[in-house]
């Protein structure tokens, strides 16, 4: 029986493994998520053979829109032996397309290590989204793509090293694109010694056009709920040159917040979704979470489940957790309702997901870094929580998740946080207000949690973290009003997060940036330092993607 030119060449790079839904929620950092079948035939993954006998892109026929790959490319959740790679094609004939990869060692593409034909076609959007094993670790590659005679931007990622010393990493969150320019992304795209960005949410907001900020409109220009709504959201987004820079640079951990579905969403519903006018929030969300996996280069467990982790040798376990969508109980409505709130079962991250961190957390790794969504750290307007939607709400699992770290971390954890639009490095203690808690010392500290500003989304009406300081103890810095991102840099010693501003978001001439604090924890002692300036960028960076 004939076979294609394109089983043919498959046939070349052996056998490969496919980017599939497991049975097992989270990806494991060590090992990554099984393959399994692919029911569409449009993504996959290739372990490549190396060598000169790789395929090369072959195409005949009339050639595609000069703008096919107008949304660039992408990779992330890094392996030691694989990363996720991610394009899409656009303006392409309906039915399915063919499509080429190919990895290097270098950006003029001498030295390729993978090469394959792919397929991608309507029901996933024409996204194209790899899994490539067969890496070598602690490695920067350069990637592109080709489809109908057309060929992509080149990106560059890196793989996680078996062996490290020393990891940079910018943490970023809250992308409003009513409200301005993402410069922040810019910015972090021209840090060439970064070895991976990691994202914690509101990546896109689900709002209409003028309902929340007004700089740029929305596509479409409603509020979004169908598939067809959340596909153009993301499409918009994903034209944007800075993100696209910052994507095409650099591989990226990504998980998403509330507006990724809708506003104050919990496991069952949201604060901005109305089912007597917007119809099923169930059937919202399933729309949401098909897209976000359409559209977001990360390796892919259970259908909806993004908690995962990724190890980076030794020195670092980046644990990325779902404190929105994957058990969350309902927002209590008033802090008065002190029974409520007191309740026991109630639950931010789900049993099942707790379950899953507590072994998580006995894992290997020298610093534990917690990627999550919404603010751990008490804070208090008078003498109640400030916000209901944060860990405040949720006592009783913020308690539990304080245990788990005691027990399975008991002095280097570090918590990520986004969502708030501002920037606070605190102390995190059980009770921070008691005399169990020694501010000058950090003694009865169980971690330091360091909170990403936004990228562009509105913070609080003026810098008021002066204020803050003074009625709470545990907050050592704050800056409640610019737009920027945090780098992190961590080594055997210690691990210091350093704040980055841009100005002009409301400008697209804007994004001058600006360093305004840094503060550093030492191994073995919870306890935050300040630095009066950023840990120096790594020498003899790999080279940028041309």
């Amino acid at each position: 029986m004939p076979i294609s030119r394109r089983e043919l060449l498959r046939g070349l790079v052996g056998a490969g493994t496919v980017l599939g839904c497991g049975a097992d929620g989270g990806a494991d950092g060590e090992d990554g998520t099984e393959g399994g079948t692919d029911p569409d035939g449009s993504s996959g993954s290739s372990t490549s053979t190396g060598g000169d006998d790789l395929p090369s892109y072959e195409y005949d026929g009339e050639p595609g829109p000069a703008d096919l790959f107008q949304h660039g490319v992408a990779s992330g959740d890094p392996l030691t032996d694989a990363v996720i790679l991610w394009s899409r094609v656009t303006g392409a004939p309906q039915g399915s397309v063919e499509a080429f990869y190919e990895v290097a060692l270098d950006p003029a593409f001498t030295d390729r290590v993978a090469a394959a034909y792919v397929e991608t076609n309507p029901d996933r959007d024409y996204t194209i989204k790899l899994d490539v094993s067969g890496l070598a670790p602690g490695t920067t590659y350069y990637y592109r793509f080709y489809a109908l005679g057309r060929t992509s931007p080149i990106g560059r990622t890196r793989t996680a090293g078996a062996t490290v010393t020393r990891l940079r990493m910018a943490v970023m969150s809250c992308s409003s694109l009513a409200h301005g320019y993402f410069h922040a992304y810019r910015r972090v795209a021209e840090r060439a010694d970064l070895d991976l960005v990691v994202h914690l949410g509101d990546y896109i907001y689900e709002y209409g056009t003028d309902e929340y900020g007004s700089v740029r409109a929305y596509e479409p220009a409603n509020e979004i709920l169908t598939l067809a709504d959340y596909r153009t959201r993301y499409s918009q987004y994903r034209r944007d040159p800075d993100l696209l820079e910052c994507h095409r640079q650099h591989p990226m951990v990504a998980v998403w917040d509330d507006h990724e579905v809708a506003d104050d969403a919990y496991d069952a519903g949201a604060g901005n979704h109305d089912p007597a006018s917007e119809g099923s929030y169930e059937e919202r969300k399933a729309n949401a979470t098909r897209v976000y996996a359409e559209w977001m280069p990360f390796r892919e467990g259970a259908e909806g489940v993004l908690y995962r982790s990724l190890a980076f040798g030794e020195l670092v376990h980046l644990i990325i957790l779902d404190t929105r969508h994957a058990g969350r109980d309902a927002q209590v409505a008033s802090a008065f309702d002190e029974e409520a709130l007191a309740d026991p079962a109630r639950q931010l991250l789900g049993a099942e997901q707790e379950a899953w961190l507590a072994g998580e957390l006995a894992k290997p790794g020298q610093w534990k870094l917690l990627g999550q969504q919404v603010m751990v750290a008490q804070l208090r307007l008078g003498e109640n929580p400030l916000n209901l939607d944060q860990w405040d709400g949720y006592p009783a699992a913020r308690q539990r998740l304080f245990d788990m770290l005691r027990e399975h971390a008991p002095t280097n954890a570090v918590i990520l946080t986004g969502d708030i639009h501002s920037s606070w490095a605190f102390e995190v203690a059980d009770d921070p207000f008691g005399t169990d808690y020694d501010p000058a010392t950090g003694a009865g500290a169980v971690a330091v949690e360091f909170v990403a500003p936004s990228v562009t989304s509105p913070g609080f009406p003026s810098d008021t973290a002066d204020q803050f300081m003074t009625t709470h103890p545990h907050l050592k810095w704050g800056n409640l009003v610019d737009h920027g991102y945090v780098v992190l840099d961590v080594t055997p010693e210690r691990l210091q997060a350093s704040w980055w501003v841009v100005a002009d978001v409301e400008s697209p001439a804007g994004g001058v940036e600006t360093f305004v604090g840094a503060w550093a924890v030492n191994d073995g002692v919870v306890h935050l330092l300040a630095d009066a300036a950023a840990a120096d960028p790594v020498a003899d960076a790999p080279l940028p993607a041309p």
